[in-house]
């Protein structure tokens, strides 16, 4: 619930420190706006009890001086002895990083967003909150660029092809941890990268977070994006992922969404260009009395354009969520082809999933389908599962586990992927 804001430009200002200038000047305008706009309002959810302000503070993490001092959940998530490509935040307070010798030869980026902003200013003013998400969208956006504390720039040159990915793990400690983190991901014409986030927050840890990620794709780049969110259930979080894919290029999500809070969750790609692709792949497990909503949606501008959406959800306990996908072709957008998919397991009498999925055609010469499906583990599995000997229980988890699989096989460093199949296996039991 949000009335009168705790901030004000001091705030605003203290926060700041000593960053660029034009940042602070985007900040304090993008407060002014956040007293005026509306909040959002997402599809069969009522959010306007929610608190997304928090305390008007930010926990400070302690610096890190080595990956050795890392929590050892933490470490898990590493591979550094394949992967140097490592940028590590705790609370906002930039932990380490670290980018290979041929990552630096090809001119990539990987820094924190507010050294970023001093260091890399022309470039970060022509992509920040400009054709990917707006400061002036609603409530939240706004105060995302009023009070950003943390988050990652990320740069490939043009046709620079980087095998190794890209990752970042934000780690969110304090017993009021308000992250208001950007990322932002530029691949330039003809590049290619994988890169991966993780967002961790162990059991009692409460407070607010605002996330945004901005993927800007120029001609004929390619960018997977995989990202694995777990935080508390005393956090209450608002997650905006929006792509901008140019002509030709090309755009991978695979997205882990685990969070234990009440959650918002909007992930848009806009296929702007001619030729243009986006493979969107979500899957979620909702537990306890948490409430979810989840909106993906592929927007067609260009012609050619190529758009999948998959998600699966399951929901246990008496969670509710709803599971929201949209494919939209606009007017010009010919030869098109917008597709998804939705399904959700409900393991639980109570639990609740509400799948809608839905087509917004305004072009004629253009394909498009769409299937949705909400009910319990498939009996036929079941049986045939446990006419081998399995046990109802271990059937059951296999079924679940598989039924995920699809997006947890998309993740591209194996520590991320281990962690996602253990949290499936902790929230399922």
């Amino acid at each position: 619930m949000i009335g009168t804001l705790p901030f004000d430009q001091d705030y605003i200002r203290q926060l700041a420190g000593n960053e660029a200038a034009w940042l602070t000047e985007l900040r304090l305008q993008a407060l002014a706006k956040a007293e005026e706009l509306p909040m959002p309002k997402p599809d069969k959810t009522n959010i306007s009890k929610w608190d997304f302000v928090g305390k008007a503070g930010v926990a400070a993490g302690e610096p890190v001086r080595s990956l050795e001092e890392l929590p050892e959940d933490v470490k898990a998530l590493l591979d550094t002895e394949e992967n140097k490509n490592v940028l590590v935040q705790r609370s906002g307070t930039t932990a380490f990083v670290s980018l290979s010798e041929e990552a630096k030869q090809k001119g990539v980026i990987l820094t924190d967003i507010i050294t970023a902003a001093n260091e890399h200013a022309e470039l970060l003013q022509k992509y920040f909150m400009k054709d990917g998400v707006k400061v002036d969208e609603h409530r939240l956006t706004a105060l995302h660029a009023a009070l950003l504390n943390g988050g990652a720039f990320v740069y490939i040159p043009k046709n620079v092809v980087l095998e190794a990915p890209l990752q970042s793990i934000f780690v969110v400690d304090g017993a009021e941890a308000n992250v208001y983190n950007h990322v932002l991901l530029v691949a330039d014409a003809n590049s290619s990268v994988t890169y991966v986030e993780n967002y961790v927050a162990a059991e009692g840890v409460t407070g607010v977070a605002n996330i945004v990620a901005e993927v800007v794709l120029e001609q004929g780049a390619h960018v997977k994006f995989g990202a694995v969110d777990l935080l508390a259930k005393g956090i209450t979080t608002y997650v905006n992922r929006r792509g901008v894919v140019g002509r030709d290029a090309r755009l991978e999500w695979a997205l882990g969404l685990m969070n234990d809070g009440d959650t918002v969750s909007e992930n848009i790609t806009n296929l702007v260009g001619d030729g243009s692709f986006a493979d969107t792949k979500t899957v979620t497990i909702g537990r306890g009395e948490q409430t979810q909503n989840f909106t993906t949606k592929v927007v067609h501008f260009g012609k050619h354009s190529e758009g999948w959406i998959l998600k699966h959800g399951v929901q246990k306990d008496t969670a509710t969520s709803i599971f929201n996908g949209i494919g939209k072709i606009e007017h010009g957008a010919s030869k098109s082809n917008a597709q998804q998919t939705s399904r959700v397991l409900m393991l639980n009498e109570k639990a609740r999933g509400d799948a809608n999925p839905i087509l917004l055609i305004d072009e004629d010469d253009v394909m498009a389908g769409h299937a949705a499906s909400v009910g319990r583990v498939d009996p036929t599995q079941l049986y045939y599962l446990m006419s081998r000997g399995i046990p109802k229980r271990e059937a059951e988890r296999l079924v679940i586990h598989g039924f995920l699989a699809p997006v947890v096989n998309e993740l591209p460093v194996e520590g991320v992927k281990a962690q996602l199949v253990e949290v499936i296996e902790r929230k399922v039991r």
